[in-house]
C-alpha cells in the first residue's frame, strides 16, 4: 500500500457542483436498486450481492488509480448507492429488523468506521485523504452512511408519517441548517461535512421515492426505469462537465 502522505488525492473538489452530483448519484442509486431488487424482482439478498460486486469492482479500480478520474470516482459512489439501497431493504425488510434497529445497527457501524479511521491516520477530512489506507476508510465510511442513508430515507417516508414529500422536506431543511452553519458558524468543517453527507442520501431517497411511486402514496408514479433513465442522463451530464474541468485544470 502507498502510504506516503505526500500522495495526491484522488478526490474531487468539494463545491456546488459536487453536492449536486451527490445528491443526483444517491437519487438515482435508490430508483436504480429498487429497479433490480423490486421491478425486475431479482430480491434483495441476490441485488445485494450483485451489486456488493459491482462496488468491490469499481473501488479496486478506484485505488489503483494514480489520479482523480470523475467518472471513475463516481462510478463508486453509485455502486455504493445502489448497493447500500438494497443492503438495508434486505435488513430491514427481509430479516425483519425494521428501520429504527436497521438504522441503529448503521449508525454503529458508521461509528465505528470514523473511530478506527481517526485513531489509524489522525484525522478524518478528506483534504488529508491522500493515502491508499485513508482512502480505503473514506470508501467504507460512504459505503455504511449510503446505507444508512436508505434506512433513514424509509423509516421517515414509511414510518414517521411525513410520507415521501414530508421526508424530502425535512431532510432538506436539514441540509439547509448545516449550510447555514457553514457560512455563519465557526462549527468544525469536517464535521458539516460528513453530516451533508449522511444527510443527502436519505434526501436522495426519499426523492427517489417521490419520482417512482404512485399518486395514491404521495409520488409522481415516474416508475424506477422511467425515473432512473433521467437520473442516468443527468449524472452523465454532470459527470461530463467535471471530466472537461478537471481536464482543464491538468492542462
Amino acid at each position: 500500500m502507498n502510504d506516503d502522505p505526500r500522495a495526491t488525492s484522488k478526490l474531487p473538489q468539494i463545491t456546488a457542483a459536487f453536492w449536486a452530483m451527490k445528491i443526483a448519484a444517491t437519487t438515482l442509486g435508490e430508483t436504480a436498486g429498487d429497479l433490480l431488487s423490486m421491478t425486475m424482482k431479482v430480491g434483495y439478498a441476490a441485488s445485494s450481492v450483485v451489486l456488493l460486486g459491482a462496488f468491490l469492482v469499481s473501488l479496486v479500480v478506484q485505488l489503483l488509480a494514480t489520479r482523480h478520474v470523475p467518472a471513475l470516482y463516481w462510478t463508486v459512489i453509485l455502486t455504493t448507492s445502489t448497493a447500500g439501497t438494497t443492503l438495508s431493504d434486505y435488513m430491514d425488510r427481509t430479516l425483519g429488523l425494521g428501520y429504527a434497529t436497521g438504522s441503529a445497527i448503521l449508525v454503529t457501524a458508521l461509528a465505528c468506521v470514523f473511530a478506527v479511521w481517526r485513531s489509524t491516520t489522525g484525522s478524518l477530512s478528506v483534504q488529508d485523504v491522500t493515502t491508499r489506507r485513508a482512502e480505503v476508510f473514506y470508501w467504507l465510511a460512504i459505503l455504511c452512511s449510503n446505507t444508512l442513508g436508505t434506512a433513514l430515507g424509509d423509516f421517515l417516508a414509511d414510518s414517521s408519517g411525513l410520507g415521501f414529500a414530508g421526508g424530502a422536506l425535512l431532510i432538506g431543511s436539514l441540509l439547509a441548517v448545516v449550510l447555514a452553519a457553514l457560512f455563519f458558524t465557526t462549527a468544525s468543517r469536517v464535521f458539516l461535512f460528513w453530516i451533508a453527507f449522511v444527510l443527502t442520501r436519505p434526501f436522495g431517497a426519499t426523492l427517489g421515492d417521490v419520482l417512482t411511486k404512485p399518486h395514491s402514496g404521495g409520488g409522481l408514479d415516474l416508475g424506477t426505469l422511467g425515473s432512473s433513465a433521467v437520473l442516468a442522463a443527468l449524472l452523465l451530464a454532470l459527470v461530463l462537465r467535471a471530466t472537461l474541468s478537471e481536464r482543464r485544470r491538468r492542462g
